[in-house]
């Protein structure tokens, strides 16, 4: 691992927690609310090699040495965290300073409920100590070192809108939030918008009461767990 971490830095360290940054909506996305963004065509990704992911329908969670937090820094905490509180004091300790693992804490049902979760925290992205997103390769490796699950992948290959749209259909609808596009090279946390984009299902939030002011209830994980 050590050898990998070496080969992954460069020169100016970043060591404060992040934002993790908003991700636009593909311009064919079905669930743009009034205050999402989305991109006026998909050209960041023409003739780019891409990986497509499942959006899974959890709460986004950065993970670092010492820390955990949701999106926002400043959110207020939820007993649905403690399991990946427990994640985290298991394996920050691998995590040098300024690195964080950004994934989905997958332990309270929000819409879309799971029944046969191999975690209850799948990894997207790993970003280094100089705010950079490792490769999509690289994010994989780390984790499997990490024994970490990754968010399942639908495509990888050059960028081809119709076989992408393609990948969410009606048949789809009740067990798939959407999915997120993304270059599987290494960016900048600033180049983000240029890298990765979403497409989310037609009315998504099928409740105008927030998940965390609802009695939750737990996803399950695959039985043989």
């Amino acid at each position: 691992m050590d050898n990998l971490l070496n080969s992954l830095k460069q020169e100016v360290p970043f060591t404060h927690y992040v934002k993790y940054p908003r991700t636009y909506h593909l311009p064919f996305s079905e669930g743009v609310n009034r205050d999402d963004r989305v991109l006026e065509d998909c050209s960041i990704f023409v003739g780019k090699e891409v990986v497509v992911t499942e959006k899974m329908d959890g709460e986004n969670c950065s993970i670092y040495k010492d820390f955990i937090h949701a999106r926002s820094l400043d959110g207020r905490d939820h007993w649905s965290r403690s399991w990946v509180k427990n994640l985290q004091a298991q394996i920050g300790y691998e995590l040098d300073d300024g690195w964080r693992i950004c994934g989905e804490n997958l332990f309270a049902k929000h819409s879309i409920g799971y029944s046969s979760l191999e975690s209850y925290f799948y990894a997207f992205s790993i970003w280094n100590e100089f705010n950079e997103c490792l490769s999509w390769d690289d994010t994989v490796l780390y984790c499997n070192l990490l024994n970490l699950i990754t968010v399942p992948v639908l495509y990888r290959g050059v960028w081809d809108e119709n076989l992408i749209k393609g990948l969410y259909s009606q048949d789809k609808r009740e067990k798939m939030e959407g999915f997120v596009v993304r270059s599987v090279e290494k960016f900048s946390y600033f180049e983000f918008g240029k890298n990765v984009a979403k497409f989310v299902r037609k009315e998504h939030v099928g409740t105008s009461h927030h998940w965390m002011f609802n009695s939750v209830e737990k996803n399950q994980l695959s039985c043989n767990l």
